[in-house]
């Protein structure tokens, strides 16, 4: 905080020898700008590989959907291609442009990130590699990892750098939270900073402690107590909320084949009740935990369960769209194991699953335990320009990334009372100043004083992505 508290003092001098052009260049254009006499659509097409989907109306923008060739194998680029799905939030060409990938699908509506906000810049959007649409076929699955994914963002970026010329910042949350570290990791020239989002960074995947530690203190005793008495409750009642849910299946043509039966998926939903909670949830919505779980009714506890955990998850029509991440959990990046005190160990069969139980078994999978440790002992020693927020309550946030001597100009700071939605707007006020000042200069535009540094770009309700999205627990 001390090092926070210079960089304030020091920004208040610096920001008051800004240069007049400087400045002029933080307005919000009021009409989104291409290169002079060329249409910004055509600047796109005009890129090597790069193919029209659709374009979308928005006010003050452009907003493209796109195809972007790539290689499957960066290493052998000859050896096949894919189409990669992109979108571009055009603003102006003359704006600073943030790189957003959530890890996962990417959306095809407008949407601008919290850092696009704050710069009132251009946004690009990267689909993740095995994300249907974007998956080579057929799917060569040992070419899905943090390499192959960081270097599909580095030719994204060197292809669009020719048109977006001002500063770029990488930015995502939980998995595009480490997806943006991971890209710094292997590329740490493309961008001018990274604002990380609630990323996880288990290093050691099997020593996970923290979680429990986290989860015997996380809120208050009396909604630990509510979560914790649910969550027993579903699984002493196992027998008639099981045949609820064999209903429940078989109504929505529902099927196990991938996790191996109902009795498995019912247990992993029920097991991610309580992680699920803290997630998605505040504090404050513990009043919606049923009070007394030994008295409440079936369809209580069941609509209390599926409305946190949903039991259409575990479901192989749950899992698919999902499989690229399971696939990389038990590769690569790691998954969480924790216990449950509170639970009797008669009444868990499975405990909680590794990421195997949840990706088809005709896929190989080899977990490499250098990678993550890879990736953590690089960002301790060689952070630049590099910010992490996290939820005080998020469970993701009880493994995280942490700066050692060797970072520069990077900060780790955490949003008082928020879960996995944390964001720069949730910090403490000297944090959030502070936060949005230096990503204002890693963008190369600057507030008029540090004091009042605040997003450049006005609040837009439909465009502005604030909530965390409503996945499933245990996916990050």
């Amino acid at each position: 905080m001390r090092k926070a508290l210079r960089w304030l003092l020091a920004l208040t001098v610096l920001i008051g020898t800004l240069s007049t052009a400087a400045t002029a260049g933080a307005a919000t254009a009021a009409e989104p700008k291409a290169t002079a006499g060329t249409d910004i659509k055509d600047q796109l097409l005009a890129v090597p590989g790069m193919s029209l989907v659709e374009e979308k109306p928005y006010p003050g923008y452009r907003y493209f959907v796109l195809n972007y060739t790539q290689p499957v194998d960066h290493r052998h680029p000859a050896k096949g291609t894919f189409q990669q799905r992109i979108t571009v939030l055009h603003k102006d060409t003359a704006r600073p442009t943030v790189f957003y990938t959530g890890g996962y699908n990417v959306s095809t509506n407008p949407s601008r990130r919290e850092p696009t906000q704050i710069v009132d810049g251009n946004q690009v959007s990267m689909e993740y590699r095995f994300f249907t649409p974007s998956r080579p076929d057929p799917a060569d699955w040992s070419k899905l990892d943090i390499w192959q994914a960081a270097s599909d963002q580095h030719r994204i970026f060197k292809a669009l750098k020719k048109i977006y010329t001002k500063n770029w910042i990488s930015t995502g949350g939980s998995k595009g939270g480490m997806t943006a570290t991971y890209y710094e990791r292997f590329y740490p020239r493309d961008m001018d900073g990274v604002v990380a989002y609630v990323a996880p960074n288990d290093v050691v995947n099997d020593e996970d402690s923290a979680y429990d530690r986290f989860f015997a203190g996380v809120g208050t005793k009396e909604c630990r107590d509510r979560l914790n008495a649910v969550q027993r409750e579903a699984l002493v009642r196992r027998e008639p909320l099981e045949k609820k849910y064999e209903s429940y299946a078989a109504e929505n043509g529902y099927t196990f084949a991938t996790i191996g039966s109902l009795d498995r998926a019912y247990e992993a939903v029920v097991l991610d009740y309580v992680w699920g909670f803290w997630q998605y949830s505040l504090l404050s919505d513990c009043e919606s935990i049923p009070g007394d779980a030994a008295t409440a009714t079936d369809d209580e506890i069941w609509t209390s369960i599926d409305t946190i955990s949903g039991f259409s998850f575990y479901t192989d029509q749950g899992l698919t769209p999902y499989t690229p991440y399971y696939y990389q959990a038990g590769t690569q990046l790691g998954a969480p194991t924790i216990h449950f005190p509170s639970i009797e160990k008669k009444y868990i069969r499975y405990g909680y699953q590794p990421p195997r139980n949840f990706v088809p078994r005709d896929i190989t999978m080899k977990f490499q335990p250098r990678a993550m440790r890879d990736v953590d002992t690089w960002v301790k020693h060689n952070a630049h320009h590099m910010l992490f927020v996290y939820g005080q309550n998020d469970p993701w946030g009880a493994e995280r990334f942490r700066l050692g001597k060797g970072a520069k100009d990077s900060y780790v700071f955490t949003a008082p009372g928020l879960n996995h939605g944390a964001n720069v707007a949730g910090l403490v006020a000297d944090q959030k100043a502070l936060a949005t000042a230096r990503i204002l200069a890693w963008a190369g535009v600057a507030p008029t004083a540090v004091s009042q540094a605040k997003p450049l770009a006005k609040f837009d309700a439909k465009l502005d992505v604030r909530d965390v999205e409503r996945e499933p627990a245990l996916r990050p």
